[in-house]
Protein backbone atom coordinates (compact mmCIF):
# COMPACT_ATOMS: atom_id res chain seq x y z
CA UNK A 1 0.00 0.00 0.00
CA UNK A 2 1.61 3.12 -0.83
CA UNK A 3 2.03 6.28 1.44
CA UNK A 4 -0.41 8.93 -0.22
CA UNK A 5 -3.31 6.08 0.29
CA UNK A 6 -2.69 5.95 3.68
CA UNK A 7 -1.97 10.05 3.80
CA UNK A 8 -5.11 10.09 2.14
CA UNK A 9 -6.92 7.94 4.54
CA UNK A 10 -5.60 10.27 7.59
CA UNK A 11 -6.46 12.83 6.36
CA UNK A 12 -10.39 11.75 5.26
CA UNK A 13 -10.46 10.82 9.62
CA UNK A 14 -9.25 13.87 10.67
CA UNK A 15 -11.35 15.76 8.73
CA UNK A 16 -14.72 13.87 9.67
CA UNK A 17 -13.35 13.94 13.06
CA UNK A 18 -13.29 9.87 13.52
CA UNK A 19 -12.87 6.78 12.03
CA UNK A 20 -16.75 5.52 11.28
CA UNK A 21 -17.65 8.95 10.02
CA UNK A 22 -15.07 8.99 7.00
CA UNK A 23 -15.86 5.50 6.68
CA UNK A 24 -19.39 7.16 5.93
CA UNK A 25 -18.71 9.80 3.63
CA UNK A 26 -15.87 8.14 1.50
CA UNK A 27 -17.66 4.29 1.14
CA UNK A 28 -14.75 2.69 2.59
CA UNK A 29 -15.15 0.27 5.37
CA UNK A 30 -13.61 1.30 9.16
CA UNK A 31 -11.34 -1.63 9.33
CA UNK A 32 -9.94 -0.09 6.20
CA UNK A 33 -9.33 3.04 7.19
CA UNK A 34 -8.21 2.22 10.85
CA UNK A 35 -5.74 -0.40 9.43
CA UNK A 36 -4.24 2.38 6.36
CA UNK A 37 -3.81 5.12 9.30
CA UNK A 38 -2.34 2.05 12.14
CA UNK A 39 0.17 1.26 8.70
CA UNK A 40 1.51 5.05 8.34
CA UNK A 41 1.65 5.24 11.98
CA UNK A 42 4.26 2.02 12.06
CA UNK A 43 5.73 3.69 8.84
CA UNK A 44 6.48 7.27 10.69
CA UNK A 45 7.68 5.23 14.08
CA UNK A 46 5.13 8.36 15.62
CA UNK A 47 1.45 8.27 16.89
CA UNK A 48 -0.68 10.52 14.80
CA UNK A 49 -4.32 9.80 16.94
CA UNK A 50 -5.36 9.31 20.21
CA UNK A 51 -8.20 7.08 20.24
CA UNK A 52 -10.38 5.60 22.42
CA UNK A 53 -14.12 4.57 22.28
CA UNK A 54 -15.75 8.15 23.29
CA UNK A 55 -12.65 10.29 22.37
CA UNK A 56 -10.98 11.40 18.95
CA UNK A 57 -7.55 13.73 19.24
CA UNK A 58 -4.55 14.67 16.96
CA UNK A 59 -1.24 14.65 18.86
CA UNK A 60 1.43 16.96 18.35
CA UNK A 61 2.78 15.24 15.94
CA UNK A 62 -0.71 14.62 14.06
CA UNK A 63 -1.11 17.94 14.02
CA UNK A 64 1.79 18.68 12.22
CA UNK A 65 1.59 15.88 9.84
CA UNK A 66 -1.78 16.76 9.17
CA UNK A 67 -0.91 20.46 8.26
CA UNK A 68 1.91 19.39 5.62
CA UNK A 69 0.24 16.35 4.34
CA UNK A 70 -2.70 18.43 3.64
CA UNK A 71 -0.61 20.55 1.80
CA UNK A 72 0.88 17.23 -0.51
CA UNK A 73 -2.19 15.78 -1.39
CA UNK A 74 -3.67 19.33 -2.43
CA UNK A 75 -0.35 19.64 -4.92
CA UNK A 76 -0.77 16.24 -5.81
CA UNK A 77 -4.46 17.01 -6.38
CA UNK A 78 -3.73 19.84 -8.11
CA UNK A 79 -0.97 18.61 -10.59
CA UNK A 80 -3.48 15.76 -11.57
CA UNK A 81 -6.29 18.63 -12.14
CA UNK A 82 -3.79 20.34 -14.63
CA UNK A 83 -3.14 17.53 -16.48
CA UNK A 84 -6.86 16.32 -16.89
CA UNK A 85 -7.50 20.17 -17.76
CA UNK A 86 -5.37 19.66 -20.61
CA UNK A 87 -7.49 17.50 -22.15
CA UNK A 88 -10.73 18.86 -21.31
CA UNK A 89 -11.46 16.49 -18.45
CA UNK A 90 -12.53 18.27 -15.30
CA UNK A 91 -13.67 16.18 -12.23
CA UNK A 92 -13.15 15.41 -8.46
CA UNK A 93 -14.36 17.26 -4.43
CA UNK A 94 -13.92 20.87 -3.93
CA UNK A 95 -14.26 21.33 -0.48
CA UNK A 96 -15.87 24.84 -0.07
CA UNK A 97 -16.84 26.34 3.16
CA UNK A 98 -20.07 29.53 2.85
CA UNK A 99 -21.92 31.13 5.62
CA UNK A 100 -25.16 29.89 6.36
CA UNK A 101 -26.49 33.41 5.02
CA UNK A 102 -25.28 32.71 1.70
CA UNK A 103 -26.24 29.32 1.16
CA UNK A 104 -29.50 29.51 2.93
CA UNK A 105 -30.94 32.96 0.62
CA UNK A 106 -31.60 32.70 -2.76
CA UNK A 107 -27.88 33.56 -3.96
CA UNK A 108 -27.08 29.96 -3.04
CA UNK A 109 -28.53 28.70 -5.91
CA UNK A 110 -25.53 29.78 -7.75
CA UNK A 111 -23.99 26.47 -6.03
CA UNK A 112 -26.61 24.36 -7.35
CA UNK A 113 -26.72 25.73 -10.92
CA UNK A 114 -22.56 24.71 -10.09
CA UNK A 115 -23.42 21.68 -9.27
CA UNK A 116 -26.27 20.85 -12.64
CA UNK A 117 -23.59 21.83 -14.56
CA UNK A 118 -20.29 20.14 -13.46
CA UNK A 119 -21.93 16.56 -12.37
CA UNK A 120 -18.44 14.98 -12.56
CA UNK A 121 -17.12 17.62 -10.12
CA UNK A 122 -18.51 16.74 -6.01
CA UNK A 123 -18.79 19.98 -3.99
CA UNK A 124 -18.52 19.34 -0.53
CA UNK A 125 -20.07 22.49 1.16
CA UNK A 126 -19.79 23.04 4.49
CA UNK A 127 -21.78 25.72 6.23
CA UNK A 128 -20.14 27.96 9.06
CA UNK A 129 -20.70 31.46 10.07
CA UNK A 130 -16.96 31.95 11.21
CA UNK A 131 -13.98 32.23 9.42
CA UNK A 132 -12.47 29.09 8.68
CA UNK A 133 -8.64 28.55 8.24
CA UNK A 134 -8.14 27.52 5.01
CA UNK A 135 -5.29 25.87 4.92
CA UNK A 136 -5.00 24.07 8.37
CA UNK A 137 -8.64 22.74 8.31
CA UNK A 138 -8.06 21.67 4.35
CA UNK A 139 -10.22 23.59 2.53
CA UNK A 140 -9.81 24.43 -0.70
CA UNK A 141 -12.34 27.40 -1.49
CA UNK A 142 -14.54 29.64 0.98
CA UNK A 143 -17.38 32.28 0.34
CA UNK A 144 -17.14 35.26 2.42
CA UNK A 145 -19.42 38.13 2.63
CA UNK A 146 -17.46 41.20 4.78
CA UNK A 147 -15.37 44.02 4.08
CA UNK A 148 -11.90 41.85 2.89
CA UNK A 149 -9.86 42.21 5.58
CA UNK A 150 -5.50 42.05 4.95
CA UNK A 151 -5.10 38.66 4.44
CA UNK A 152 -2.31 35.89 2.97
CA UNK A 153 -4.96 34.61 0.76
CA UNK A 154 -6.24 35.33 -2.53
CA UNK A 155 -9.75 37.37 -3.04
CA UNK A 156 -11.63 37.04 -6.17
CA UNK A 157 -14.64 39.83 -6.27
CA UNK A 158 -17.94 38.09 -6.72
CA UNK A 159 -20.80 40.80 -5.74
CA UNK A 160 -20.81 44.05 -4.37
CA UNK A 161 -22.25 43.96 -0.61
CA UNK A 162 -24.14 46.07 1.30
CA UNK A 163 -26.67 45.60 4.13
CA UNK A 164 -29.79 47.51 4.47
CA UNK A 165 -31.54 49.18 7.62
CA UNK A 166 -35.37 47.76 7.56
CA UNK A 167 -38.25 47.79 9.84
CA UNK A 168 -42.17 47.26 9.05
CA UNK A 169 -44.16 49.79 7.98
CA UNK A 170 -46.10 50.11 11.17
CA UNK A 171 -43.44 50.17 13.59
CA UNK A 172 -42.22 53.33 11.59
CA UNK A 173 -45.50 54.36 12.38
CA UNK A 174 -45.41 54.48 15.79
CA UNK A 175 -41.67 55.41 16.30
CA UNK A 176 -41.06 57.15 13.15
CA UNK A 177 -37.70 57.21 10.81
CA UNK A 178 -34.50 57.74 12.95
CA UNK A 179 -32.90 60.79 11.41
CA UNK A 180 -29.95 60.20 12.51
CA UNK A 181 -27.99 56.95 13.40
CA UNK A 182 -28.22 57.85 17.20
CA UNK A 183 -31.61 57.93 17.28
CA UNK A 184 -31.81 53.69 16.89
CA UNK A 185 -30.48 53.84 20.41
CA UNK A 186 -34.03 55.08 21.41
CA UNK A 187 -35.88 52.65 18.93
CA UNK A 188 -36.49 48.97 19.66
CA UNK A 189 -33.35 46.68 17.45
CA UNK A 190 -33.29 43.16 16.31
CA UNK A 191 -29.66 42.05 16.84
CA UNK A 192 -27.99 39.88 14.36
CA UNK A 193 -25.36 37.95 16.57
CA UNK A 194 -23.95 36.53 13.77
CA UNK A 195 -23.03 39.76 12.45
CA UNK A 196 -19.26 40.83 13.35
CA UNK A 197 -21.54 44.58 14.91
CA UNK A 198 -23.49 42.55 17.63
CA UNK A 199 -25.19 44.84 19.11
CA UNK A 200 -22.90 48.10 18.51
CA UNK A 201 -23.62 48.96 14.95
CA UNK A 202 -21.77 50.64 12.45
CA UNK A 203 -22.57 53.76 10.82
CA UNK A 204 -21.35 57.26 8.90
CA UNK A 205 -21.24 59.98 11.32
CA UNK A 206 -22.71 63.69 10.93
CA UNK A 207 -19.18 64.28 9.46
CA UNK A 208 -18.90 61.25 7.35
CA UNK A 209 -16.16 59.55 10.10
CA UNK A 210 -17.19 56.05 11.18
CA UNK A 211 -19.58 55.86 14.13
CA UNK A 212 -20.92 52.74 16.78
CA UNK A 213 -24.34 53.36 17.95
CA UNK A 214 -25.18 51.18 20.92
CA UNK A 215 -28.42 49.31 20.21
CA UNK A 216 -31.09 46.73 21.84
CA UNK A 217 -34.42 45.15 21.09
CA UNK A 218 -36.60 42.57 22.21
CA UNK A 219 -34.95 39.61 19.91
CA UNK A 220 -31.27 38.59 19.93
CA UNK A 221 -31.04 35.82 16.99
CA UNK A 222 -28.18 34.26 15.17
CA UNK A 223 -29.85 34.13 11.90
CA UNK A 224 -30.11 36.70 9.38
CA UNK A 225 -33.01 34.92 8.16
CA UNK A 226 -35.04 35.12 11.53
CA UNK A 227 -33.37 38.51 12.11
CA UNK A 228 -35.71 39.66 8.67
CA UNK A 229 -38.79 37.88 9.68
CA UNK A 230 -38.62 39.35 13.10
CA UNK A 231 -38.62 42.67 11.10
CA UNK A 232 -41.45 42.25 9.10
CA UNK A 233 -43.59 41.01 11.96
CA UNK A 234 -42.94 44.66 13.45
CA UNK A 235 -41.06 43.57 16.18
CA UNK A 236 -37.59 46.01 15.67
CA UNK A 237 -35.40 47.90 13.44
CA UNK A 238 -32.96 45.53 11.74
CA UNK A 239 -29.97 45.57 10.18
CA UNK A 240 -30.04 42.81 7.41
CA UNK A 241 -27.65 41.81 4.03
CA UNK A 242 -28.91 43.50 0.87
CA UNK A 243 -29.58 40.03 -1.23
CA UNK A 244 -31.78 38.95 2.10
CA UNK A 245 -33.92 42.66 2.66
CA UNK A 246 -34.67 42.92 -1.09
CA UNK A 247 -37.80 40.91 -1.49
CA UNK A 248 -39.38 42.36 1.55
CA UNK A 249 -38.59 46.44 0.70
CA UNK A 250 -39.73 45.31 -3.29
CA UNK A 251 -43.29 44.24 -1.93
CA UNK A 252 -43.58 46.87 1.10
CA UNK A 253 -43.05 44.51 3.77
CA UNK A 254 -39.87 46.65 4.52
CA UNK A 255 -39.33 50.28 4.40
CA UNK A 256 -35.63 51.36 4.61
CA UNK A 257 -33.90 54.15 7.01
CA UNK A 258 -30.70 55.60 6.51
CA UNK A 259 -29.81 54.79 3.34
CA UNK A 260 -26.83 57.71 3.59
CA UNK A 261 -25.39 56.66 6.50
CA UNK A 262 -24.72 53.00 5.65
CA UNK A 263 -21.24 52.43 5.23
CA UNK A 264 -20.25 50.69 1.45
CA UNK A 265 -17.24 48.69 0.71
CA UNK A 266 -18.30 44.88 1.05
CA UNK A 267 -18.34 42.43 -1.14
CA UNK A 268 -19.10 38.84 -2.10
CA UNK A 269 -15.56 37.03 -1.96
CA UNK A 270 -14.49 33.72 -3.07
CA UNK A 271 -10.73 33.38 -1.61
CA UNK A 272 -8.82 30.38 -1.50
CA UNK A 273 -4.86 29.86 -0.49
CA UNK A 274 -1.48 30.50 -2.12
CA UNK A 275 -0.58 28.08 -4.50
CA UNK A 276 1.80 26.95 -7.21
CA UNK A 277 -0.77 25.49 -8.52
CA UNK A 278 -4.52 26.33 -8.47
CA UNK A 279 -6.83 23.15 -8.62
CA UNK A 280 -8.57 23.39 -12.07
CA UNK A 281 -11.45 21.98 -10.23
CA UNK A 282 -11.47 25.50 -8.38
CA UNK A 283 -10.85 27.89 -11.18
CA UNK A 284 -13.45 26.11 -13.10
CA UNK A 285 -16.31 27.23 -9.77
CA UNK A 286 -14.54 30.26 -9.52
CA UNK A 287 -14.86 31.68 -12.56
CA UNK A 288 -18.84 30.35 -12.64
CA UNK A 289 -19.36 31.92 -9.67
CA UNK A 290 -17.82 35.39 -11.23
CA UNK A 291 -20.10 34.80 -14.20
CA UNK A 292 -23.24 33.50 -12.53
CA UNK A 293 -23.36 36.79 -10.43
CA UNK A 294 -21.79 39.37 -13.44
CA UNK A 295 -24.65 38.04 -15.70
CA UNK A 296 -27.54 39.19 -12.97
CA UNK A 297 -28.76 35.81 -11.84
CA UNK A 298 -27.72 37.11 -8.82
CA UNK A 299 -29.90 40.08 -8.49
CA UNK A 300 -32.41 38.23 -10.13
CA UNK A 301 -32.22 35.57 -7.13
CA UNK A 302 -32.67 38.16 -5.22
Amino acid sequence: MDTLTRMRAFIDVVEAEGFSAAARKIGRSKALLSKYVRELEDELGALLLNRTTRQFSLTEAGHTYYRRASEIIREVDSLSDAVRESSGDVRGRIKLSAPRTFADAPIGQSLIDFARQYPDIVLDIQLDDRFVDLVEEGFDLAIRISRLENSSLIARRLAPFSVRLCAAPELVAKYGLPARPQDLSRIPCIIDTNGRWLSNWPFKGDNGDPISVAVSGPLEVNSPMTARAAAVAGLGFSVLPDFIAAPDIESGRLVTALDDRILSGGGIFAVYPHRRYLPAKVRVLVDYLAQWFKSGEGSAAA
